[in-house]
Parts: C-alpha cells; structure tokens; sequence
C-alpha cells in the first residue's frame, strides 16, 4: 500500500487540491498535457489510502479498454489493485450478467456479435441497399439515435434538428431502425447500446436492485467527461443516484465526437447541477514545449462562443524546443515526399520512428504518406498498430512463449530467454531488409523491448508473468510499440502523443471538413486541430497542397492557418521562385474579406456567402431558383437528400457571386474539388445560360 507523502509526491498545487479534495462532486478541468490520468488514480488511491472507501467500491469508467487497462496498472501500482476500471460498456454488461436473471427470470440474452448483419437484414427487408458502405452507414445513424436517446419514431425530427447528413432519406432510416430493432428483440440479442439502456432501466425501475448497486460502489470517477453521450449520462446518473460521490476529469477544448451524440455540456454544467463541487483547472503542460503550447492557445483562442469551463490556457513546463514549422506545396505527392524527407532528418538525429506520427483529418489521406514512406523504405503503421495482437506472428510468438512455460523453463534473464524462444519463429539478429519480413521482424522484436521493460519495473519478473502481463496488455488493447512511423486520423490520435507531429492536409474542404456548414460543426473541427496540435511534444510541422496529385490548384489552406503562420515565413506568402499563380493560389495566401465592405470574415456563414450578414445581397433569384431546381433533379437521381449535392447556403452563395469558370467557383467555400468533379460542369453551364 502506497503511503500519503509518496501518493502526494511531485504533484504540482493543482494536481494536488483534485487529489486531496474530500469525498463528493469533483470536477478536474484538465488541459491537454497536464497529468490528468496521474491526477485521478493518485486521487483514488488517496481514498483508499486513508480509508474513506474500499478498491472495491470504487467504479472508474472510462471510453477505451486501453484507457481502462492503463488506469488498472497505474491503480496496482499505486497500491489501489481491486479497483473496478473499465469502459461504461464493459461495465455494464458485468452489472447486466448479475442482475438479468433476476428482473427478467430468465437467461441473458446474448451479446450480438454481428450487428452489421442484423442491419443488413433490416435494409434488405426495406428494398435498401445492401452494399457493404451503405449498411455502416445505416448502422452508424441507429448507434447515433440509440445513443441520444432516440426512437425510431422520433428519428426523422431529430436528424432534421441536429442537421445530420443523412446517407439515404430520414424517413427510410426510421423504418430501418424500427426493422433492426424487432429482428434484434424477436432473436433474443442485445447490441452494445442496449447493454447501457437496460442496466440504465433496471437501476430506475427496480428499488431492490438499485440499493444493492449502490452498496456495492459508492464513489465513481469518470475520465474524458467531455464525451459523454446522453445515454451514458442517464447510465451514469443511475449509477450515482441521489449521492454525489462523484469525480469527473474533462477537457471541454478536446470535444470532437459530436457526430457520435457527444457533449461537453454535462462537464460545463457540473458546478451547476453539484453547487458544492471542488473545481479545478489543470493547466501546466508537461507534454509539450513551450513553442507548441503558445501554438495550441492560438489555436483554440481563437474559437469563438467559448463556454466558461473551456476557456483553459496552457502553460509549458518544458523546455524550449524549435519553433512549429509550416510549409505550403503545389500538390500532395509534393506534400508528402517532403513530410517523408523530413521524417528521414528527424531519424538521422535521433528521434526514434515510433515517436513520429502523420496525422490527417480523413483516412482516405493515408494512401498518399503511405506510398511517399515506402518509397524512402521508412516503416510505418497505421492507426497506431491496434490489431498488434490479432498479427499471425504475435498468435504464433504467444503459443510459443505459453509453451515454454508449461516445460517450466527458469528465466534467469527474462528478455534473453524471450529472444532465444522467438528465434524459434523467426526473430533473427539483424533485422530484414525490408517487406512483410521486416514487418514480422519489427513485432516480434517488440516482445523482446517489453521484457526489458518489464525488467525494469519487476527485477524478478519471470516468464509467466511476463506472458500475464502480454495477457492484460492485449485484453486491454495496449500494444507495446513498433518502430515505424505512425498513420493516423485526427480523431484516431485522440490520447496518444509523439516527440514530432506531421498535421498534413489542411485545406479547405478538409479542416474543416466540407460538410461542416454550421458555425458549431466548424469549431468542432477546429477542435481537432487543437488536438492534432497537443499531440506534439517537441517537433510541429503543419503543411497543406493545393492541389490532388496532378490536379488543379483549387485549393485554399484552411481557415484555421490564417493566423497562425508567422509574418515574413515563406508560407505565408506565394514563392518568389516562381512563376505567378493563378487565383486559387493566392486566395490560398489571404484572409477571407468581405467583397462588400473588405471587412475579415469570421462566420461560417459569411465566409461561404464571400460577405458580412449585414451587408447588402445581390442575390440573382432567378438563377437561385433554377439552382434549387437542378438540385432536387439531380439528388433525385444520386437517390440522396438535396442537401448532399449542396445545401441552400452554398446555392446562395453561388446566386449572388455568379461565378464563370471552375477557380471562380472553387472560390466559395464549401466547393472543394470533388464537388467541381461531379457539379461544376452543370452548374456553370448553368449560370452561363441565366447570363
């Protein structure tokens, strides 16, 4: 057991008002960076500790099993081993296994396995496609109602009202949903959704069962409080009840899973709903230099409409580190054969591979690094190496491993012994060339860092608790680490952290994304590049093209960059070393005016329409409605929603600025190049005739 002066030990004021605060509401304000896992696990071994509660009274829940596995080891560690981490998921179906047989008199129903199917089953009943991206999509809207709490009567409304961009008409989801459902029911299953809605339910409803629960746990912490959907808070408040036993540790500036049902509004409202709640901001950065923390306040600084609970401002605690880099190409091979250029540097000087990461807003952006890193015979991985486990080699390196402890083998030298046995399945002295060999070779040569690593924390570490250890590591989702650069989405990179972050892509069109047309939709995106940004602890570097691979440069940098690269850097003006650029190019270059009144324009709304709101409209009604008219033809035929083809702003705009050719009409924001691919020919053809 971990005594108070070691629990306390190295945390700074802050961190130690959240430890120390008494039993009841806490609210951890925690900025990217700041210790708030340190934060939470030194708090509930405080309590522990001091014998305010058991480890077993204590549910810690979380959002990824990973999470919850590094929240069980930190706990063990800290003398708090007993303590329940784990994901409201998770959770919930251990609390499900107990009481169902007891409210329902009967067997549990069985988790699906294989949800897409049943959606497959309800689409086809409907006549809807069947096709493989069509039923995720269809699946990814009933996840998004079941988690707001919606039925499938009252889905229609509620996509309407939340401005989601329905693959297919709302109306025929409804009916999907309501389908899904009594396939679902009349077989017997439950989906990961149901888990929290019939736990949620059974707390409610039944007195007897909610007071058992409630004697078993008594304090609760949740970790990422930002993210919490609304049916997770009703879990949560069932859970809790009428105490206020409660710790909650968010960052309202990190939120970026709106589109999921997420919300940072119950982390903003804590100190509402518990008036006598401890609050307290961590905001000493301990991840990054001070150079990439003055970049990342720039970035969320200028969110507009910030709620007082987000308005975190961090501080960098480390040492100053080079300036965050920004580079401008004229396409993306360019962009990536550069970034790869300068990962290679980056390595000749020291810093390891699996410390670098590219990150990107869409995966469809990989292809492009990918190719780029092969080409420099760099290895890399994608998503961050999740599935290490689910790899032939890792299955066949455990069999081995479990094999050498069934004939009881005595390690005196544990990461010795570990070579030694996956020689046997390949591991060699020197690492392959390259290909899927070196792939394989990079793997397994992991297994070995992990028992040096484990050496160093257990100096007597045999080989069956080594083999335990990979055990919890591979339930929990918590892959040692592959030498190899790491691919990664924006959200993807959510929790994770490299010495040198690559953020590529940013244009218009893809931070934010092209579909974001509302002002909380574009904060939300910028949000994510906040995120991408703390991800860095030393080295930044930002970078977009202006064009696809041998396409036209139709492309702007995105809006977000504006401000943020210096005066006087070469990206901040068109290169002297060549030729002048067509109009795409320098509209790349410049703050988004006014064309009325040369005002800079800060709304969504605005920049798209090219005016301020106040300023006059020069609106062509005949032509907007011909626009209108064209639309509901064509989205007729794509079998889409009107506004997937485009929405009513973006018309608007195209009414009143009546652009002739293709970089005129690339100019509006919201037209970005595939949209030129599939409307511009119509349109234009169009405005030439109203002309």
């Amino acid at each position: 057991m971990a005594d108070q002066p070691r629990l306390l030990e190295g945390l700074d004021p802050e961190q130690r008002q959240a430890v120390t605060a008494p039993r009841g509401p806490v609210c951890v304000l925690a900025g990217a960076g700041t210790g708030k896992t340190r934060t939470i696990t030194h708090r509930i071994a405080y309590l522990v500790q001091r014998g305010l509660v058991t480890p077993r009274q204590v549910l810690a829940v979380t959002f990824t099993a990973r999470a919850a596995g590094e929240m069980r080891t930190r706990l063990r560690e800290l003398g708090a081993a007993g303590v329940q981490a784990q994901t409201f998921h998770a959770a919930a179906f251990r609390q499900l296994r107990y009481f169902w047989p007891r409210v329902h008199d009967m067997a549990m129903w069985q988790l699906t396995d294989n949800k897409f199917r049943l959606v497959m089953q309800a689409a086809n009943r409907l006549g809807l496609s069947t096709e493989r991206e069509d039923v995720r999509d269809l699946a990814g809207e009933i996840e998004w109602a079941k988690s707001s709490l919606i039925s499938p009567e009252q889905y229609p409304a509620a996509a309407q009202q939340a401005g989601r961009e329905t693959p297919i008409l709302p109306e025929l989801i409804a009916k999907a949903f309501a389908g899904y459902e009594r396939i679902k029911s009349g077989a017997q299953m439950l989906d990961f959704d149901d888990l929290l809605l019939h736990i949620a339910a059974i707390l409610e409803d039944r007195e007897d069962v909610a007071e058992e629960f409630r004697s078993q746990y008594r304090s609760f912490v949740v970790d990422e409080y930002q993210d919490v959907n609304p049916l997770q808070a009703r879990v949560l408040d069932a859970w809790v009840g009428n105490r206020d036993d409660l710790t909650v540790v968010g960052d309202a500036n990190q939120t970026i899973y709106s589109f999921a049902g997420a919300s940072p509004k119950w982390l903003i409202n804590f100190p509402r709903k518990y008036p006598e709640a401890t609050v307290v901001r961590l905001e000493r950065d301990y991840r990054s230099t001070p150079q990439v923390v003055g970049l990342a306040n720039q970035v969320i600084g200028a969110a507009r409409e910030r709620p007082a609970g987000t308005r975190l401002k961090l501080v960098g605690q480390r040492p100053d580190g080079p300036r965050p880099d920004f580079a401008e190409y004229d396409d993306e091979t360019d962009e990536a054969d550069a970034i790869a250029r300068k990962v290679a540097q980056l390595a000749k000087r020291g810093v390891p591979l699996s410390e670098i990461a590219i990150l990107f807003r869409v995966n469809a952006q990989s292809e492009v690094y990918e190719k780029a890193l092969s080409d420099a015979e760099i290895p890399y991985q994608v998503r961050g190496g999740e599935r290490f486990f689910a790899r032939a080699e890792i299955r066949q390196a455990m069999a081995t491993l479990r094999t050498a402890i069934a004939r009881d083998t005595d390690a005196t030298d544990l990461p010795g012994t570990v070579r030694e046995l996956l020689a046997e399945v390949g591991l060699t002295d020197e690492p392959p060339a390259g290909g899927s060999a070196r792939e394989r070779w990079e793997s397994l040569i992991a297994l070995v860092e992990l028992a040096e690593g484990l050496v160093g924390t257990v100096p007597d570490a045999d080989l069956q608790r080594y083999v335990a250890e990979l055990d919890a590591r591979a339930e929990a989702q918590h892959p040692p680490t592959v030498e190899g650069v790491t691919l990664a989405s924006l959200h993807a990179a959510k929790g994770l952290e490299w010495d040198a972050v690559f953020l590529a892509g940013l244009v218009e069109g893809t931070l934010p994304i092209q579909h974001a047309d509302t002002d909380a939709a574009v904060e939300e995106e910028r949000r994510l590049l906040y995120v991408g940004v703390t991800r860095a602890r030393e080295h930044l570097h930002l970078s977009w093209a202006l064009a696809r691979a041998g396409g036209k440069r139709f492309r702007r940098r995105s809006r977000f960059i504006y401000n943020l690269v210096p005066d006087g850097h070469p990206a901040a003006l068109p290169s002297k070393a060549k030729p002048p650029q067509p109009p795409a190019r320098q509209a790349a270059t410049i703050k988004p005016e006014c064309r009325v009144c040369s005002t800079t324009l800060v709304r969504t709304m605005d920049i798209k329409l090219g005016r301020c709101s106040d300023c006059p409209s020069d609106v062509d009604e005949t032509l907007l409605e011909q626009l209108k008219a064209w639309r509901s033809e064509r989205a007729r035929q794509l079998k889409v929603p009107a506004y997937v083809v485009f929405t009513d702003a973006t018309l608007t705009a195209i009414a009143e600025q009546r652009p002739t050719d293709e970089s005129a009409l690339v100019g509006i924001s919201g037209i970005g190049a595939s949209k030129i691919q599939k409307f511009g020919g119509d349109v234009l053809a169009l405005i030439n005739r109203v002309n």
